[in-house]
C-alpha cells in the first residue's frame, strides 16, 4: 500500500464579505418537503431527493442574491441551503462580543421565503477567524470559542436544521491525527467542548463534524475522524452527523469505497451529510455514483453541491458543478435520474448481529489476532482484526490467514497487506506497530464474498 496523494491546504473557498450593520432575522416560514405523486418522476433535484426522504441542497452567497439567473435556478432546484460564508466566524463576530448577522440573515430569509431549510456553517474552525480571535491562545481562546458558539446559536435557535459545529480539525497526510491549530493547542478536548456547548445552546439542531479528504475509507484521515466519532458515541458526547465535504479532483479522486465510508459512519449511529460536493470536470458517471452511494445508505440524509453554477464555484476553472450559466449539464441529468430511481421508502439499515468476542486468554509472549465480522451485505462484508500483545511489548507484527471460500479483500486500512492465492498477509502500518504489554491495536477491511472469520495467526519480530 503506497502513500495516498493528499491535496495541500486548500485556498479559501470564497472572497471575504464586508459587513456593515447587524441584521434582524426574518420571521421563520414553515417549510414543507415537496413530494412527487406516487410513480411520477420529479423534475427538480430537491423534489426528486424528497421522494426518498432526503434533501438536495446548494451553497448560497448573499452577494449573488441580486442575480436573477442564480436565484431562479436555486429556488427551483434545491430544498436545502447552506450559507457559503455568511455564518462563518469572521462574518458573524468581526469584533469580540459584537455579533453581526446582516448577511447571514439575508441568506436565511431568502431560503425560508423560498420554502427551504438551512444548514449552519460553521461554528468552530481554524480558518476564517477574525484577527482578534487569531491573536488569542489558551483559556482566552477557549472561552472565545464557547462564547461564539453560544452567541450565533442563540440568534438562530430553533431555525437551523443542522450545524457544522467543528470544521476541518484533522491533519492531512498519513498521521490520522488532529491538525496543529490554535484551537487544538487549547487542549485535546476542544472538539468535545464545542459539541457539548452547541447541544446546550440549541437542543433541536443536528450537530455535525465536517471535513474534507475523509471520503476514501482507507485513508488515515478518514480513520482518525471515524475513531473520534466512535469514541464520542461510546462516551455520550452529543454528535448527530458527519459531513463529508467531497471535493473530488485529480489529487483527491472519487473512490468506489466511498459507499463503505458512508455506511461505516452510519453504523456508528450518526447521519451522514454530503456537504460541499463538487467534482472536477463534472463527470456524469461520478456524480451518479456519489448520488447512488448516498441513496444506498438510509442514514445518508442528503447532498449539498458547493455552488449553483460553475461560475459561482470556488474552483470555477474545474467546471465542477451541475449548471453552466443557466444550462443544465449532463451531470445534472445523471443526478436527477439517480434520485428518481431511488426507492421511495428505503428500508432501515439492518443492525448487524455482532459476532461474539471471546474472552481473551493470556498470551504468554508474542501476539495474537482475532477477526470479527462487523457488517455484511449481499456479496460482501466488513471485518475488524484485533492484534493483542502478550506479556511483553512488541515492536512490529504480522497477521496471516487463509480464506475458506474464495473471498477477496477490496480495501484494507491501518495495515499493509499482500495476497498469494487464498492466503493473506497483513503487516503493521508505520504508526501502529508498537504495542505495550497486554495492549492491542486494530486494523480493518472490506471483502468480497460470503462473510467468513478464519483463524488468524500473529507473529512479532
Amino acid at each position: 500500500m503506497g502513500d495516498k496523494a493528499i491535496l495541500p491546504p486548500r485556498p479559501l473557498k470564497r472572497s471575504r464579505l464586508l459587513i456593515a450593520a447587524a441584521g434582524v432575522i426574518g420571521v421563520a416560514i414553515a417549510v414543507t418537503v415537496p413530494t412527487a405523486p406516487a410513480g411520477a418522476a420529479a423534475s427538480t433535484l430537491g423534489a426528486a431527493a424528497a421522494q426518498s426522504g432526503r434533501y438536495f441542497g446548494t451553497a448560497i452567497s448573499a452577494g449573488r442574491l441580486g442575480d436573477s439567473q442564480y436565484t431562479t435556478i436555486a429556488s427551483r432546484e434545491f430544498n436545502m441551503v447552506t450559507a457559503e460564508n455568511e455564518m462563518k466566524i469572521d462574518a458573524t463576530e468581526p469584533n469580540r462580543g459584537q455579533f453581526n448577522f446582516t448577511n447571514g440573515d439575508r441568506v436565511y430569509n431568502w431560503a425560508v421565503q423560498n420554502g427551504k431549510r438551512v444548514r449552519g456553517h460553521t461554528l468552530a474552525w481554524h480558518g476564517q477567524q477574525p484577527g482578534w480571535m487569531q491573536s488569542l491562545s489558551g483559556s482566552s481562546l477557549r472561552q472565545a470559542m464557547i462564547d461564539h458558539i453560544n452567541g450565533v446559536m442563540a440568534h438562530y435557535k430553533g431555525k437551523i436544521y443542522a450545524w457544522d459545529v467543528v470544521n476541518e480539525a484533522f491533519a492531512d497526510g498519513n498521521s490520522g491525527g488532529r491538525r496543529d491549530s490554535n484551537l487544538q493547542r487549547t487542549g485535546n478536548d476542544w472538539i468535545e467542548v464545542a459539541f457539548r456547548t452547541a447541544r446546550a445552546a440549541d437542543p433541536a439542531a443536528k450537530l455535525c463534524y465536517n471535513d474534507y479528504n475523509i471520503d476514501n475509507w482507507t485513508w488515515a484521515k478518514t480513520q482518525g475522524v471515524y475513531n473520534m466519532v466512535r469514541d464520542f458515541k461510546q462516551r455520550g458526547v452529543p454528535i448527530d452527523c458527519v459531513g463529508l465535504q467531497s471535493h473530488f479532483n485529480s489529487g483527491s479522486p472519487y473512490n468506489s469505497n466511498y459507499r463503505t465510508t458512508i455506511s461505516s459512519f452510519a453504523a456508528l449511529g450518526v447521519d451522514v451529510q454530503i456537504t460541499e460536493l463538487d467534482i472536477q470536470g463534472a463527470s456524469p458517471t461520478t456524480y451518479a455514483a456519489v448520488t447512488n452511494d448516498c441513496l444506498a445508505v438510509p442514514r445518508c440524509a442528503g447532498i449539498t453541491v458547493w455552488g449553483v453554477r460553475d461560475q459561482d464555484s470556488w474552483r470555477s476553472g474545474d467546471t465542477p458543478l451541475l449548471f453552466s450559466g443557466g444550462n443544465k449539464k449532463p451531470a445534472y441529468d445523471a443526478v436527477l435520474n439517480a434520485l428518481n430511481a431511488a426507492n421511495p421508502n428505503p428500508d432501515p439499515t439492518p443492525t448487524p448481529t455482532p459476532t461474539p468476542t471471546p474472552t481473551p486468554t493470556p498470551v504468554p509472549d508474542g501476539c495474537e489476532a482475532t477477526i470479527t465480522t462487523t457488517n455484511s451485505w449481499q456479496g460482501g462484508f466488513q471485518s475488524t482484526v484485533t492484534v493483542r500483545a502478550g506479556n511483553a511489548p512488541i515492536n512490529g507484527w504480522t497477521v496471516r490467514w487463509t480464506w475458506p471460500g474464495g473471498q477477496s479483500i477490496s480495501s484494507l486500512w491501518n495495515g499493509q497487506h499482500s495476497v498469494s492465492g487464498s492466503s493473506v498477509t497483513v503487516r503493521n502500518a508505520a504508526y501502529n506497530g508498537s504495542i505495550a504489554a497486554g495492549g492491542s491495536t486494530t486494523f480493518g477491511f472490506t471483502a468480497n464474498g460470503t462473510a467468513a472469520t478464519p483463524t488468524a495467526t500473529c507473529t512479532s519480530p
